[in-house]
C-alpha cells in the first residue's frame, strides 16, 4: 500500500512555492511509440502525444529525484490513455539540436530546452505558451507555472462569476457550496483546474486536490496552479482558432454522451414535493392547463418527512409515497419520467448507518473506523465513492430503485458540501486523504453512477444530474448546474458567465435553477417570467425553487401562466435544433451555449457575458434588469432578424449598439441571416415528436450568398447511436444569385430503426421581399402562399426519406 507520505517529498518543509524551473540539464531522452520520456539530474517526466492535438506531460521524480508516485489521472478517458500505449513512433516525430529536443504531432510541436528542461509549444512553427516554472513538486506540494503574454485574456477556473476574462484573479481550486450567490464569486461548486487562452490553447492542470489558482493576480506575466499533494501532470491543448481550441479540448477529455431526448422537454421541481399525492396533483395540473412536462424531479423528502435527520435513508418514506412503484408506473404512462435526489451523506440517525458501517462503505479515520462530523443536516459519515466497497454498497440502492422505474438520477451535495482534509479514502489499493482528492468526488460519484447504470441498462441513456465535478465529468454524461443561486435579479445576471466558462471545458448542459432558487420574500413576475424565458434557450428547462414560491408555472397567474406557457412551447417547437444541438455536442463536443468569439472576432467578442449563441443560428441576450422598456445589445457583423418580429437589424464588425423594444411576452432573440430552424408542433411530451412532420424555417437574406445546416436525428434512447452511426442527416442548403434567385436543397444521409419512410416538410422562409412569380420543387410548379406584410413566403410538399430536394423560389 502507498500511503501519502510517499507521495509527497519531505525534504526542505515550509518552503514556499517557485515559480521557475530548477534548472537541470536533459541527459537521456528516448521515444517509446508516442511518448517521449526525458531523464535529468532532478526531475524525470515523460510526455505523450494525446488525441491529434495535445500532450500531455508527468513528473515521474520530484524536484530533488525522489520517485514520485502519481495518482491516476481524472481528466482523461482511459482510451486516450490506452491511445497513448497503442500508438506508433510513426505517429509522431522527435528531431534533435544541440539545445533542443522536439516532439511533433501533426502541425503542433512541444519544445524541451535541453538545458534548462523548459517546455515550450507551438502550432504551425509559432510559439504559443511557455512554460516559467513549470511543474514542480516539493514538501507543499505540486505547483504547474506558465508565462503570460501582455495582451493575453483566458477563460478558466470553472463556475466563478468573476467576469469571462479571469486574467487577473487569484481563486481557490477547492469546489465549494455558495448558498444564494449573486453578482460576485471566487469559490464555487464546481470549479476546473484550467484555463483556455485567448491564444488559442488550453491548460489542464491534472491535479484533483486542494489547491489555488492564480492568474496573472501576484504576477501579472504568470498562470500558477498550486496543489496540496496528488498528481503531477498537466495537458496541454493546441489549436488553431477559438472554437478549435474548445473541440480539441472537448475531444482529449472525452465527449458527452448523447443523452436522452426527454432531457430536453420540461421538468416540474422543487424543494420539494412532499407526498405521492401532491407528485401527481402536480403532473394532473401541467397536464389540465396544457404546459408541456417531461419530468418531476423529487427532491429530499422521498425518503423523510423533515429537512433534517433522514439523509441516507436511501429508501421511500412509504408514509408519505406509500406506493412509489405504482406511482412512478402511472407517471410513465404518462410519459413522464421520474428524477430522485441522492446524497452522498449517511447520517448516524438514518436507516442505512449500521448497514454502511458493516459493509465498509464509508470514508475513514486514520484507525480505519467510520470518520464521522457534525454539519447541516445532522451528524454523518460519507459513502466512500473511490473504494470498491463503497461504491458497491452505494449501487445496491441505486439497483433497487432503477428496478422500480426511476429514470433519473440526482446527486447533490457532491462538492462533497463537508469534506475534512484528513479523512482518509481508499483508491485503487491506495490511501489517499480528502484534501488529495476533495475535488474530484463529484466526478467519481458521477462514473459510478453512469457506468453502472450502462451495465444495468444496456438500452437506455443514462441521465445523471450533478452539483459538482472534475474536468472530463462530461464523459460519464453529467448534466450541471450552477447550485443555490439567489431568487433575485443578482442571481440572473451571472448565468450566461457560468455556463459559458463551463461549456468550452465540455461542460456543455450547464444550466440553472429557473427562476433562482434561494430566498425572495415575495414572488417577482417579471424575475421569473426573465429567467424562464433565458430557460428557453438554455441546455436543460427546469424551474427549482425552495417552495415558499411555487417554482411552477401551474401555480402562478396570467399573464405570467400563460407567457410561461408559451416559452415551454416554444422550447418543445425547437426539439429538432436543440436535439441537433446535442448531436453537435456528441459527435464534436461543440458547446450548446457558445462564446460569441467562438463565432465572431475574438478581440472584440472574448469578455461578452451579457448576450451568447445557442447554436449557430440564435443570439440571445438575457434581461438581467427590471422594469425596461428596452433592452440595448450590440450585434457583431452580419443580418439579424428579430425572432419574435421578424424586424432585420444590421450589426458590424466592431459590434452595433441596438436598443431592443421589450414586451412582457418577448425578449431580445436574434437569428442570423443564412440560418436555418428546424422545428415542430405540437408536443406536450417530447415523446410525441413525429419526425414525419417538419417545419423547416429558412432566414434569408442576400447577403448571404450560400448558407448550409445538418439537421440530426434518431430515435431519441439508443445509447449506441453515436458510436454504431444509428441516425440520419439531413442536409439543408441555400444558394443566392445576384439576380434574387433562390434554391434550397435537401439531402439526406443514413437511417435508425423506426425512421419515417416519407416526410411532411413545411417550409416557412423569412425575409421574401417581394412575391415570387414562381416556386418549384424538383422542376414542378408548387403553390406558396406569401405574407406581405411578414415578409414570408410557406410552401408544403412530402418527399421520400433519401429523395433529394431542390426548391427554386424566382
Amino acid at each position: 500500500m502507498i500511503d501519502k507520505k510517499q507521495r509527497i517529498a519531505l525534504a526542505c518543509a515550509g518552503l514556499a512555492f517557485f515559480s521557475v524551473n530548477s534548472v537541470a540539464e536533459v541527459q537521456t531522452a528516448t521515444l517509446e511509440k508516442a511518448t517521449l520520456n526525458i531523464d535529468t539530474d532532478t526531475n524525470d517526466f515523460t510526455i505523450s502525444a494525446l488525441h491529434h492535438s495535445g500532450f500531455q506531460v508527468t513528473y515521474l521524480t520530484d524536484d530533488n529525484g525522489t520517485p514520485y508516485v502519481n495518482l491516476p489521472s481524472m481528466a482523461l478517458p482511459e482510451p486516450a490513455l490506452t491511445d497513448v500505449t497503442n500508438r506508433t513512433a510513426n505517429d509522431v516525430e522527435l528531431v534533435e539540436t544541440a539545445t533542443t529536443l522536439t516532439l511533433k504531432l501533426n502541425n503542433i510541436a512541444a519544445h524541451v530546452d535541453k538545458a534548462t528542461h523548459a517546455i515550450s509549444y507551438s502550432v504551425n512553427g509559432q510559439i504559443v505558451a511557455k512554460e516559467q516554472g513549470g511543474l514542480s513538486i516539493s514538501s507543499n506540494g505540486v505547483s504547474l507555472s506558465f508565462a503570460l503574454d501582455e495582451n493575453e485574456k483566458l477563460y478558466g477556473g470553472g463556475q466563478r462569476v468573476l467576469g469571462m476574462d479571469r486574467r487577473g484573479h487569484s481563486m481557490p481550486l477547492y469546489n465549494k457550496a455558495h448558498y444564494g450567490y449573486t453578482t460576485s464569486s471566487n469559490q464555487m461548486y464546481y470549479g476546473l483546474s484550467a484555463v483556455m487562452s485567448s491564444k488559442h490553447y488550453s491548460v489542464l492542470f491534472d491535479n484533483t486536490a486542494s489547491g489555488e489558482l492564480d492568474i496573472g493576480k501576484t504576477n501579472s506575466d504568470e498562470l500558477l496552479f498550486k496543489a496540496q499533494g496528488g498528481r503531477a501532470s498537466y495537458i496541454m491543448v493546441l489549436g488553431e482558432s477559438l472554437e478549435d481550441t474548445v473541440t480539441s479540448t472537448v475531444a482529449v477529455t472525452g465527449k458527452q454522451p448523447l443523452p436522452p431526448r426527454w432531457l430536453l422537454g420540461n421538468f416540474a421541481s422543487r424543494f420539494g414535493y412532499k407526498s405521492q399525492q401532491q407528485v401527481m396533483d402536480v403532473v394532473d395540473q401541467f397536464n389540465q392547463q396544457d404546459i408541456p412536462v417531461d419530468a418531476v424531479v423529487l427532491d429530499l423528502y422521498w425518503f423523510g418527512k423533515d429537512v433534517k435527520g433522514h439523509m441516507g435513508n436511501l429508501s421511500w418514506d412509504t408514509e408519505a409515497f406509500p406506493a412509489p412503484e405504482t406511482m412512478i408506473a402511472s407517471l410513465r404512462e404518462q410519459d413522464v419520467k421520474t428524477v430522485l435526489i441522492t446524497e452522498p451523506f449517511i447520517l448516524t440517525t438514518s436507516k442505512q448507518w449500521e448497514s454502511a458501517v458493516a459493509a465498509d462503505a464509508l470514508a475513514a479515520k486514520e484507525d480505519g473506523s467510520p470518520y464521522t462530523f457534525d454539519f447541516y443536516f445532522g451528524n454523518t459519515g460519507l459513502v466512500d465513492v473511490f473504494s470498491e466497497k463503497g461504491q458497491n454498497w452505494f449501487w445496491s440502492f441505486y439497483e433497487k430503485l432503477a428496478a422500480q422505474g426511476v429514470a433519473g438520477w440526482w446527486g447533490d451535495l457532491g462538492e462533497p458540501e463537508v469534506h475534512p482534509d484528513d479523512i482518509q479514502h481508499m483508491w485503487q489499493s491506495t490511501k489517499v486523504s480528502g484534501a488529495e482528492v476533495h475535488n474530484a468526488y463529484g466526478h467519481q460519484w458521477a462514473k459510478t453512477v453512469y457506468n453502472n447504470l450502462t451495465a444495468l441498462q444496456p438500452n437506455t441513456r443514462p441521465f445523471v444530474l450533478m452539483r459538482s465535478g472534475f474536468l472530463g465529468s462530461q464523459r460519464f454524461g453529467m448534466v450541471p448546474w450552477t447550485g443555490d443561486v439567489s431568487r433575485s435579479w443578482g442571481g440572473l445576471k451571472p448565468q450566461v458567465e457560468l455556463a459559458l466558462q463551463m461549456s468550452v471545458f465540455g461542460l456543455a448542459y450547464t444550466h440553472s435553477d429557473l427562476g433562482g432558487f434561494a430566498g425572495g420574500d415575495t414572488f417577482d413576475p417579471e424575475l421569473y417570467t426573465r429567467w424562464l424565458q433565458f430557460g428557453t434557450f438554455s441546455p436543460v428547462f427546469r424551474p427549482h425553487a425552495q417552495d415558499a414560491i411555487a417554482p411552477e408555472p401551474i401555480f402562478h397567474d396570467d399573464p405570467v401562466k400563460s407567457i410561461a406557457r408559451d416559452f415551454i412551447k416554444l422550447r418543445y417547437a425547437m426539439l429538432p435544433y436543440n436535439y441537433s444541438l446535442a448531436f453537435e455536442n456528441a459527435l464534436h463536443g461543440t458547446p450548446l451555449m457558445r462564446p460569441l468569439a467562438l463565432s465572431f472576432d475574438q478581440d472584440r467578442w472574448f469578455e461578452e457575458a451579457s448576450s451568447y449563441m445557442w447554436g449557430d443560428a440564435f443570439l440571445v441576450s438575457v434581461v438581467t434588469e427590471p422594469n425596461q422598456s428596452e433592452w440595448k445589445v450590440t450585434l457583431p457583423e452580419g443580418v439579424w432578424f428579430d425572432f419574435f418580429s421578424d424586424t432585420k437589424y444590421h450589426g458590424d464588425k466592431a459590434g452595433k449598439v441596438v436598443n431592443y423594444p421589450l414586451t412582457d411576452a418577448t425578449f431580445p432573440v436574434w437569428v442570423k441571416a443564412g440560418s436555418f430552424v428546424p422545428m415542430s408542433e405540437n408536443m406536450s411530451r417530447t415523446e410525441d415528436y413525429d419526425a414525419s412532420k417538419l417545419t423547416l424555417h429558412y432566414y434569408h437574406d442576400m447577403s448571404v450568398e450560400r448558407a448550409q445546416y445538418q439537421l440530426y436525428e434518431d430515435d431519441g434512447k439508443n445509447p449506441q447511436t453515436v458510436e454504431k452511426g444509428l441516425f440520419t442527416t439531413i442536409a439543408l442548403s441555400a444558394s443566392t444569385t445576384r439576380d434574387g434567385e433562390l434554391t434550397l436543397n435537401i439531402a439526406s444521409d443514413g437511417s435508425y430503426i423506426g425512421m419515417p419512410k416519407t416526410r411532411e416538410l413545411s417550409w416557412v422562409i423569412h425575409g421574401v421581399t417581394a412575391k415570387p412569380q414562381h416556386v418549384l420543387v424538383n422542376g414542378k410548379a408548387i403553390s406558396s402562399e406569401w405574407n406581405e406584410k411578414g415578409k414570408t413566403l410557406s410552401l408544403v410538399f412530402s418527399c421520400d426519406y433519401q429523395q433529394p430536394v431542390e426548391i427554386k423560389i424566382l
